[in-house]
């Protein structure tokens, strides 16, 4: 019983940090703050962040696929044991030793992300520390370094939290910027811009209807 009360604890703690991001893009957008995304929210967000209609039907469409409607702004690497030998087997080889990071997510991240993107080892704890955050899953902590140069906020650095609260949708923006995909969003709202888009951010087809059908739904929104 006890374990359940704890279990319901978390997901209410995790939910609430979860709905900063959206109320603080609300916030920064002079809109009220319930966390609930509409057309409210959308228009002021093109607004605040200077979007054409384009460009913030593409990108509040794909951020919404990534974060799950806008709920998950933190990496979950809370897995099982054959979590991590579907998943990271190349870091799991075997059972036992994926026995013996089952269920710890700070384990598992400081092993999977260890000695690349800048991180340091597993004892470093950067894994962990610079585990996927925000709208699409900033990672590594020279991924964070160069988003907290980017965006003149040092306090990243030492707080990486920021990702996945107050600068969720800025992490995104980030991305984007870094990797040119606003020139796929200026070629207009069409099935072979969200499927350019989605295989750029995702590395495949993942999601790809929803991904339209939310894309084109916002669209109708702002234009």
């Amino acid at each position: 019983m006890e374990l359940l009360k704890q279990a319901k604890f978390l997901i209410r703690k995790l939910k609430t940090k979860n709905n900063m991001s959206l109320k603080s893009l609300q916030t920064k957008a002079g809109v009220t703050a319930d966390g609930a995304f509409g057309p409210g929210t959308l228009k002021a967000g093109m607004t605040y962040y200077k979007f054409t209609p384009e460009r913030a039907a593409h990108f509040f469409a794909q951020t919404a696929h990534e974060t799950g409607g806008f709920k998950a702004f933190s990496e979950n690497l809370n897995y099982s044991a054959k979590g991590l030998l579907g998943i990271f087997k190349k870091y799991f080889p075997t059972e036992a030793l994926a026995a013996q990071y089952e269920r710890k997510p700070e384990k598992i991240a400081n092993r999977v992300y260890a000695s690349r993107m800048g991180n340091g080892d597993e004892a470093s704890g950067d894994g962990y520390k610079f585990r996927g955050r925000g709208a699409l899953q900033l990672t590594g902590k020279s991924n964070y370094q160069a988003f907290a140069e980017y965006l003149k906020k040092p306090e990243i650095m030492t707080n990486p939290d920021l990702v996945a609260t107050e600068y969720a949708f800025e992490s995104a923006i980030f991305f984007f910027d870094r990797n040119k995909l606003w020139d796929i969003c200026d070629k207009g709202v069409n099935n072979d811009t969200i499927l350019a888009l989605t295989k750029r951010i995702n590395g495949g087809t993942h999601g790809l209807e929803d991904r339209k059908e939310k894309t084109l739904k916002y669209y109708g929104w702002v234009k």
